[in-house]
C-alpha cells in the first residue's frame, strides 16, 4: 500500500504550491507594492523556525511590522511596530502567500503543524515535539479548530493528532475549512499567553 506521507503529499504539495503562486501572482504583485509603499524595503520578512524533524530553516511572509527603534538604537517592540495596514495583512492571511515558497523549496508543506521560532524548541514534551515528524505547515488541524484561541496545550494535541491521522482527504478537509476560515476571517484573536512556559498548561486555563 502506498504510504501518502511518503510517496504522494510531496507531489501535492508542489503541483498545490505552484498552481498557487500562478493564480496569486497578480495578488503578490499589489501586496509587495502595498508593502513597499506603507511598509519600506525589505518586503519580504525571514525568520528561523523549527521544521521537519528539527531541522531550522527560514520561513518567508510579507513583512507586517517597521523597523522602528527607540533613541537608544533598540529595535521597537512587536505591538509598537504593527501599523493598520500590518494588521489587515495578518488578518486576512495574506502576509502567508510566500509560504508557497518554502513548500516547494521543501521545507513546508501546504498542510502541517504551524513552524514555531527555534528558541520553544527546548520547552516541548517528547510528545508534543513529534509534530516536527512531518513537514510543518502553511495552515494545520489546529489553525482549523480554533488557531490561537485555543491553549498552547490543545493546539499540540490536535498537531500530534493530525500527524497520527494524515491523510489526503483529511488534508483536503483541511485547506477547505481553511478558505472558509480565512472569508469569515474568524479565529482571528490572539488569546495565548505568549511566555513559553505555558506550551505545558493545562486545557482548563483562562486561555480558553
Amino acid at each position: 500500500m502506498v504510504r501518502y506521507e511518503k510517496n504522494i503529499k510531496r507531489v501535492v504539495d508542489i503541483i498545490l504550491s505552484l498552481i498557487g503562486l500562478l493564480i496569486l501572482s497578480p495578488v503578490i504583485l499589489i501586496v509587495s507594492i502595498l508593502v513597499k509603499v506603507n511598509l519600506g524595503s525589505p518586503i519580504l520578512f525571514k525568520q528561523e523556525r523549527l521544521g521537519y524533524n528539527g531541522e531550522v530553516f527560514k520561513i518567508i511572509k510579507f513583512r507586517s511590522m517597521t523597523n522602528e527603534k527607540n533613541l537608544k538604537g533598540e529595535i521597537l517592540r512587536d505591538k509598537d511596530r504593527t501599523t493598520k495596514f500590518g494588521k489587515i495583512l495578518r488578518k486576512s492571511s495574506l502576509d502567508e502567500i510566500p509560504e508557497l515558497i518554502n513548500v516547494l523549496k521543501g521545507e513546508m508543506s501546504i498542510v502541517g503543524p504551524r513552524p514555531l521560532l527555534v528558541e520553544y524548541g527546548e520547552y516541548y514534551t517528547k510528545e508534543q515535539f513529534r509534530r516536527h515528524s512531518v513537514r510543518p505547515g502553511i495552515t494545520g488541524w489546529a489553525q482549523t479548530n480554533g488557531r490561537t484561541s485555543i491553549t498552547w496545550s490543545k493546539t499540540f494535541k490536535l498537531d500530534v493528532w493530525y500527524v497520527d491521522n494524515m491523510s489526503f482527504l483529511l488534508d483536503i478537509k483541511i485547506i477547505l475549512m481553511t478558505i472558509v476560515k480565512v472569508l469569515k476571517k474568524s479565529d482571528t484573536v490572539d488569546k495565548r499567553d505568549k511566555v513559553v512556559k505555558y506550551f505545558n498548561d493545562t486545557d482548563t486555563s483562562t486561555n480558553e
